[in-house]
């Protein structure tokens, strides 16, 4: 492992993350489209290519990251409705993490039976 190559990787991911944060400070709205942006994935799948070469490598990354996105949405759904409704962050911060975990799990789950890369 080139840790030159890692720091590099991960100074870029990071500012994503970043500047999706302080956006979203700014305008939620804006905010939430850089989030929603598959910057992650697209970064990542250019790391996956840069470092393999392996294009059926990157469509599996590209398949699963789509599905696990579809796990992912109800969670996001209902951490919204739970922080409208005004139950605390930390309440409806947990409610997402279960969410998310299951859903993803839910995912493995069907998605290994029919053996989609998750």
């Amino acid at each position: 492992m080139d840790w030159g190559q890692l720091a590099i990787k991960a100074l870029i991911s990071g500012a994503v993350i970043a500047a999706a944060s302080e956006l979203a400070r700014r305008s939620p709205g804006w905010g939430g489209l850089i989030a929603s942006l598959p910057l992650v994935s697209t970064l990542a799948m250019i790391w996956l290519w840069r470092d393999t070469g392996d294009g059926a490598r990157v469509a599996d990354f590209a398949l699963s990251a789509s599905l696990y996105v579809l796990a992912s949405l109800p969670a996001f759904v209902l951490l919204a409705l739970l922080l409208r409704k005004g139950l605390a962050f930390p309440t409806a911060m947990g409610a997402f993490m279960l969410a998310g975990w299951l859903g993803y799990w839910l995912m493995q789950t069907v998605g290994r039976r029919w053996g989609w890369p998750v």
